[in-house]
């Protein structure tokens, strides 16, 4: 698993990013009608291709399916919805949201590409009903996941990341601190060093 993971809402971050040496990025779409959607993640999925870049689709699992991606992010709320066994007859690999106990128990019984736990700290970018978890909750949900890839996600910044790496996550997600960045381009460069 990538020790950097960035997530970005549009693919022309992905162009602009990917470039620079990511090799793990999710596509993360709102707000947007279904042709656009579709659009970007065919553009995404291409584009990666190229850049030897693997593309995570988040939410919208059955475009993945259409457009023969190999990656989705699910949210609990959308594992409702998933067709499981659909995703996995096609050979695309899972990664899964999880807050609680409950939620990693559900999600490791789908055997997932990987976990996601968050927020690790405090987060501007989503209002979310669960509290930071910490570093302490970290490393308790590697040791619940076992061989399956932990990522934390959730107010991480490149002074955080090496004790949420110490703590047992095997990947680090970033959204708003490249997404807010002045410069992207440098603090994307900048996450890569520090998830080296």
């Amino acid at each position: 698993m990538e020790r950097f993971y960035l997530i970005t809402g549009h693919v022309s971050r992905i162009e602009l990013l990917v470039p620079l040496g990511v090799k793990l990025v999710q596509l993360r779409i709102k707000d947007q009608t279904e042709a656009e959607v579709r659009r970007q993640i065919a553009r995404a999925r291409d584009f990666c291709a190229v850049e030897g870049a693997q593309l995570v689709v988040n939410d919208y699992w059955k475009h993945a399916l259409d457009l023969n991606c190999s990656f989705v992010h699910l949210g609990q709320e959308d594992m409702d919805q998933a067709d499981f066994a659909a995703l996995r007859r096609a050979g695309v690999r899972v990664g899964l949201s999880t807050h609680d106990e409950a939620e990693l128990d559900r999600a490791l019984s789908h055997d997932p590409a990987y976990v996601a736990l968050g927020p690790v700290y405090p987060t501007l970018l989503k209002k979310m009903k669960w509290g930071p978890q910490g570093l302490d909750r970290v490393t308790r949900w590697k040791n619940m996941a076992g061989d399956t890839p932990l990522v934390a996600i959730g107010g991480l910044t490149p002074e955080r990341v090496a004790g949420v790496f110490a703590a047992g996550a095997d990947s680090a997600a970033v959204v708003t601190d490249i997404q807010q960045a002045q410069d992207p381009e440098a603090r994307t460069r900048h996450w890569i060093k520090a998830c080296a």
